[in-house]
C-alpha cells in the first residue's frame, strides 16, 4: 500500500489492559487467581462490569445479566467493583504513557491511544516503545497489557485486539489494506452490532465488501458516518490523538437486539449504563448536576426525561437511583423499548474546582 499525500504518516500505539478490573482483583487477592471472576453485580441482581479470562470461557462477559452469568458458570465468583482502586492503577499507567509522549488520549480507565511519532526519548521505533510500555506496566503494576501499533488510530485499535491477552501486533502500511479487506464487518472498530446487522443485510460481510461500496451509497445509508466507513475500508483514518478533550456531557446508550418490555430488564440495563458513565466520570475527575434518560421505543419514537439537582453527584449508585426514578416517572415506558441511554451534564471538573478555590485532597 502507498499512503496518499493526504494520509498523515504517524506512529500510533493503542494500549488496552487485559480484563482490567478482574485482573486487578486477582492481583490483589491471590485466592481469586486462576478462577472465574465477575466484577459487579451479584447472583440475583445487576450486570457484570468485567469478567476474568477464566470466566469468559463459560460465556460470561461484561454487560451480561449477573443472573445469567451465574447460570452459565455456577462456580463464578462475584466481587464488588472498587473504582477508586482501578482509577489509582489507571493513573499509574497514565504516568508511564506520559514518560514517552504528551499525546495521550485515554478512552477509558484501561485503554488509550499514544502518538509517538515524536517522543520524549528520541526513539524512532514505535514497536520498541510499545514493548517497553508493556514491560513497565507489568513491572510497576503486576498487570498485563496488549498493544497495537500502526500509522493511524483505527488500525492501532484493530491491532491491539489481535493477540489478547498480553499480546502485541504491528500493522505496517504494506499489510494494512489486505488485512482490512479480510476483516469481518462486525470486527471493525466503530461499527456496532446494529450497524453491522444492517450492513450484513446489504451484503456487506467483510472489509472488501465495504470497500466495494461508493462513498455516496454509504453516506446515503448511514449518514455522515458513512464517510468514516468509506475511509476505514481503505485503511485510512485521519483522526489525531487528542490529549485534551473538554466534554460538556458524558453518556452511554445501548440498542437492544430484543425490545425490552419488563421493568426488571430495563433496570438491569440502566444499572450497566450508569456503571459505564460513572467509570468515565471517575476517569475524567468530573461530577454532574443533571442526568438525562433517553428512551427510544420499538417504532423509533423517542422520549427524554431529565432532572437537575443543586448538589453534585458522581457515583454509579447515585446515577442508578436518579435514572430509575426517571424511568418510573411520570410512568414506566408504555411501549416496548429498543434503546436506553444515560447522559450526565452540567459537569464540574477537578481542574475547575482548583481554579475556583475548592478544597481538594490531592494524592502525591
Amino acid at each position: 500500500m502507498h499512503l496518499s499525500v493526504s494520509q498523515p504518516i504517524r506512529k500510533i500505539i493503542h494500549v488496552d489492559m487485559d480484563a482490567f478490573f478482574a485482573s486487578v482483583e486477582q492481583r490483589d487477592n491471590p485466592e481469586l487467581r486462576g478462577k472465574p471472576v465477575a466484577v459487579g453485580g451479584s447472583r440475583q441482581r445487576g450486570v457484570v462490569a468485567a469478567a476474568s479470562y477464566e470466566a469468559r470461557r463459560y460465556g460470561v462477559h461484561s454487560a451480561l445479566s449477573s443472573k445469567i452469568a451465574a447460570q452459565r458458570c455456577p462456580h463464578l465468583i462475584f466481587v464488588k467493583a472498587r473504582f477508586e482502586v482501578y482509577s489509582a492503577v489507571s493513573r499509574q499507567i497514565r504516568e508511564i504513557f506520559q514518560s514517552y509522549t504528551d499525546l495521550v488520549e485515554p478512552l477509558s480507565l484501561d485503554e488509550a491511544y499514544l502518538d509517538v511519532t515524536e517522543n520524549k526519548i528520541g526513539m524512532p521505533s514505535a514497536t520498541i516503545i510499545a514493548q517497553e510500555i508493556r514491560k513497565r506496566i507489568f513491572e510497576e503494576t503486576g498487570l498485563t497489557a496488549s498493544a497495537g501499533v500502526s500509522y493511524n488510530k483505527f488500525l492501532a485499535k484493530i491491532a491491539s485486539d489481535y493477540n489478547k491477552p498480553d499480546g502485541f501486533t504491528l500493522i505496517t502500511p504494506d499489510k494494512a489494506e489486505v488485512l482490512v479487506a479480510g476483516l469481518a464487518i462486525e470486527k471493525f472498530h466503530g461499527i456496532g452490532k446494529v450497524t453491522a446487522a444492517k450492513m450484513q443485510q446489504m451484503g456487506i460481510l467483510t472489509g472488501a465488501d465495504l470497500r466495494a461500496r461508493s462513498e455516496q451509497e454509504l453516506v446515503r445509508n448511514f449518514g455522515k458516518v458513512g464517510l468514516y466507513y468509506y475511509r476505514i475500508s481503505r485503511a485510512q483514518d485521519f483522526r489525531e490523538v487528542q490529549p485534551h478533550r473538554i466534554r460538556k456531557s458524558i453518556g452511554s446508550e445501548r440498542t437492544f437486539d430484543v425490545d425490552l418490555i419488563e421493568e426488571h430488564d430495563m433496570l438491569l440495563q440502566l444499572d450497566r449504563l450508569c456503571l459505564e458513565v460513572a467509570q468515565d466520570m471517575e476517569r475524567l475527575k468530573a461530577t454532574a448536576k443533571t442526568l438525562t434518560l433517553k428512551i427510544k421505543y420499538f417504532d423509533f419514537a423517542q422520549n427524554t426525561r431529565s432532572k437537575t439537582f443543586l448538589s453534585e453527584f458522581s457515583s454509579a449508585d447515585a446515577l442508578y437511583v436518579i435514572a430509575r426514578d426517571l424511568l418510573r416517572a411520570p410512568q414506566l415506558p408504555p411501549y416496548p423499548v429498543r434503546l436506553l441511554g444515560v447522559t450526565v451534564s452540567s459537569l464540574l471538573y477537578q481542574h475547575d474546582r482548583l481554579q475556583e478555590g475548592y478544597q481538594f485532597t490531592l494524592e502525591f
